[in-house]
């Protein structure tokens, strides 16, 4: 039996792994984090821009993890998002 994204996320050493979401046509414009973040996509679409690409992730996909400090801006699908977070 494999594990669950969540699973997944605490075995990687992510302390703090939790689900948000966000309506359609949300955004972030550009900003940091004091810790490591890592998503990975359950509904929907994000666009995410870091280190000059930018790239659409939808449902069962993960998005290259985001060190800590590093800027980088989201911005959601049509029919919004909801993903899981994990954070070192």
């Amino acid at each position: 039996m494999s594990a669950s994204p969540e699973q997944r996320l605490r075995e990687e050493g992510f302390r703090r792994v939790y689900v948000w979401q966000d309506g359609p046509h949300a955004s972030y414009p550009d900003h940091s984090h004091p810790v490591d973040t890592a998503h990975i996509i359950l509904d929907g679409e994000m666009t995410l821009t870091c280190g000059g690409s930018t790239e659409t992730y939808v449902a069962g996909q993960r998005p290259p993890d985001i060190p800590a400090g590093a800027v980088h801006s989201a911005r959601m699908g049509p029919q919004g998002c909801r993903y899981l977070i994990g954070e070192k």
